[in-house]
């Protein structure tokens, strides 16, 4: 049997130059300017980053295309309409579709977290998966709400110092927290090939 072959990916600082140059790029730019022209140039970040994604891979993931697809649209009617809000609404957006598609997943028996990460967990169970995107999904609706809370009741700089901040601290803590659940079911961290009967590497 022919494995498949595995795209290029990003990995260390180029990773976190693409995920998170463009929300640094904004965050400097509003400080400095205001919030159109830190909307201008997160846009214009995003798709330095993508470029650049594209030329060290030869491919950019979904979800990078998802995400500057969205920053496209409420980035292109905040500026268009001179109002901060939708680019403000746009984490909301994000989050609330990610929780919807694994909601959706989980009651139509397809579980999506597990298909896009599947490589990357060796050894979990079919109920570690089920586990795991329950969680996930549910932590997506609790950053949607924090979102809403945090620009409709605090000052743009507040709401832009979670966003940097905040939201990124808490989506690792808890992605840390998983590590104990997914271990119980069956999470290999050790990923060196083992032998088999015969000594040689499975």
């Amino acid at each position: 049997m022919t494995e498949t072959t595995k795209k290029p990916a990003l990995d260390g600082w180029k990773k976190i130059a693409v995920d998170f140059g463009p929300l640094l790029i904004f965050f400097l730019a509003y400080n400095r300017y205001d919030m159109f022209v830190a909307t201008g140039a997160f846009m214009a970040a995003t798709a330095v980053a993508i470029i650049f994604s594209f030329a060290l891979t030869r491919h950019v993931p979904a979800m990078t295309w998802f995400s500057a697809l969205l920053v496209g649209v409420f980035g292109g009617l905040t500026l268009w309409l001179h109002d901060e809000t939708f680019i403000k609404m746009k984490p909301t957006i994000v989050f609330a579709i990610f929780a919807a598609i694994l909601f959706f997943g989980l009651a139509t028996g397809r579980n999506y977290l597990q298909r896009l990460l599947g490589s990357a967990f060796t050894g979990l169970t079919e109920r570690g998966w089920s586990i795991l995107a329950l969680r996930w999904a549910i932590f997506f609706v609790l950053l949607a709400v924090l979102n809403e809370i945090f620009w409709r009741f605090f000052p743009t700089n507040i709401w832009l110092h979670f966003k940097l901040w905040g939201d990124t601290l808490l989506t690792f803590a808890f992605a840390m927290a998983q590590i104990p659940m997914m271990t119980k079911h069956g999470l290999k961290l050790d990923d060196k090939k083992q032998p088999d009967d015969t000594g040689k590497t499975s």
